[in-house]
């Protein structure tokens, strides 16, 4: 039983960062991490989400969400900060988890990211190739059915979705700073588009859609089943819209919005400075972002009564009622562009929890080989990419995408939980960045993560724990037996 917490030591996990072979190069400055986050936060949920929540939930005080939420992200973040800075190795929530809680829980987490990112960057490659379908449709060049959507959906293949993944994993494969750079332009061209959006709505903002700014609280209709959250079901509470109440609970909802930040964490190991640039890479990332959606947030509801709000395209449908539905097609070029680095950077981060954990034995290792020219984990990226690529062309995914919520959640209280272990069972090692108020804000940040996790649907949560059991049968089938701190510890034991 002791086996299956083992930990491994953080000394040790330095070390094997400088292993011939298994060597990731150090090429990431603090801007090109922030513009890592930002580019994988910052989708269409700045599109979309900003006015489906303020009709539906919080009405014009919807920013308040947003911030809100920034917050929740944040106590997470300063958690992540302080790991990422004194244990600066590929792996994000896995390898802080084998530092802390030990082997076999850091499988979990480790199994639990491969969830998360994977299925991630196969869902928005769907939804990109939604929109570049869509944007191509409006230029005269019609694609099929047939070939834009997997079987079950209309049609056989997803081919524009394929497409978007081979060319990001051969990106991926080509070396950190390249991607890094292609990262960077598409990130300026998004920012550029949702700053152009506000600017423009803002000429169009009619201060009578602000009052009143909080809504009076109604009660919703009970949601049975499956698809009722598992918070309905537990303690019989309904869900509320608009007043104070109705803002909390979009909190629960514009919390996905920032999903993706942790991701920066898993290029600890490709940072040039780590326990400088990594807090900047995370913090940085939220705050920015954070100021972008509440400003496009406040601007949509401005421009249109919240009550009227469209739930697919509300940004869009605000402009068209307000006789410019040229925007329709900007904003649509930006939900494009900006989804191109979602896969992008979800897919690097997927690529480097699979080459940690192959490092460690607990996958097979030659998935933890690094490019002797490019100096990428190449092997894990290519077969990462194939992966998601035929679940992207082949497999309907729109009732699996609350997978990748409640797993980055299960991430983040992991990580939250584990720098509380750490501070008391390494109180001597070196922080860069030392998580402040512990344990105050892990404890935040665990109780913030949890209450968001038990607004999500049952047949999530049973889904979630179907992944968790294949993850355990893999583990004792396989990781438990190559492990190498196991194998390390039993040379150990003979020599003694």
């Amino acid at each position: 039983m002791a086996s299956l917490f083992r930990t491994k030591s953080v000394e040790q996990s330095i070390r094997d960062t400088e292993e011939p072979g298994h060597q990731l190069r150090r090429r990431l400055s603090a801007l090109d991490l922030t513009v890592f986050g930002v580019g994988v936060i910052v989708g269409t949920g700045i599109f979309v989400l900003t006015g489906q929540v303020a009709k539906d939930k919080a009405g014009p005080a919807v920013a308040i969400s947003f911030v809100l939420a920034a917050v929740v992200c944040g106590l997470a973040a300063l958690c992540y900060a302080e790991f990422a800075s004194t244990v600066p190795v590929a792996g994000s929530a896995y390898t802080f988890s084998y530092a802390t809680l030990g082997e076999f829980p850091a499988w979990i987490i480790g199994w639990d990211l491969i969830l998360e990112l994977a299925l991630g960057a196969a869902v928005v490659a769907v939804g990109w190739s939604g929109y570049a379908v869509s944007l191509l449709d409006d230029i005269g060049i019609t694609i099929p059915a047939s070939i834009s959507n997997p079987p079950g959906e209309g049609g056989s293949i997803n081919i524009p979705a394929i497409l978007l993944v081979l060319a990001v994993t051969a990106l991926l494969v080509g070396g950190i700073k390249i991607t890094s750079r292609v990262n960077a332009v598409i990130v300026g061209v998004k920012i550029a588009i949702v700053l152009l959006v506000i600017i423009a709505g803002l000429f169009f903002v009619k201060a009578d859609n602000y009052s009143p700014f909080i809504p009076k609280s109604v009660s919703n209709d009970s949601v049975s089943g499956m698809q009722a959250p598992l918070m309905q079901v537990l303690f019989g509470i309904t869900p509320v819209s608009f007043g104070w109440l109705g803002i909390f609970a979009a909190v629960a909802l514009v919390f996905f919005a920032y999903i993706g930040f942790d991701i920066v964490a898993t290029a600890a190991e490709e940072a040039k400075r780590p326990q400088r640039d990594m807090p900047i890479g995370l913090i940085g990332s939220l705050a920015v972002t954070a100021i972008l959606y509440a400003a496009v947030s406040l601007v949509v509801v401005g421009m249109q009564n919240y009550t009227k709000l469209s739930d697919e395209a509300p940004l869009a449908d605000a402009f068209k009622a307000n006789g410019h539905s040229s925007f329709a097609t900007i904003i649509s070029i930006g939900a494009v562009v900006g989804l191109t680095s979602v896969v992008l950077i979800l897919l690097l981060g997927q690529s480097r929890v699979f080459f940690a954990m192959g490092r460690d034995g607990l996958l097979p290792s030659w998935l933890s080989a690094v490019h002797p020219r490019f100096g990428t984990p190449y092997r894990s990226t290519i077969i990462m990419g194939t992966i998601v690529a035929a679940l992207a062309g082949f497999i309907p995914l729109s009732k699996l995408a609350e997978l990748v919520n409640i797993g980055t959640l299960f991430a983040f209280v992991v990580v939250s939980i584990g720098v509380v272990i750490l501070r008391r069972t390494r109180p001597e090692l070196p922080r860069a960045f030392r998580t402040p108020w512990v344990p105050v804000i892990p404890i935040l940040s665990v109780l913030a993560c949890l209450f968001v996790m038990i607004n999500l649907p049952v047949e999530t949560w049973l889904r979630f724990f179907a992944w968790m059991v294949i993850g355990v049968v893999i583990y004792f089938a396989y990781g438990a037996r190559h492990s190498r701190v196991a194998r390390a510890t039993e040379a150990q034991q003979v020599k003694s």
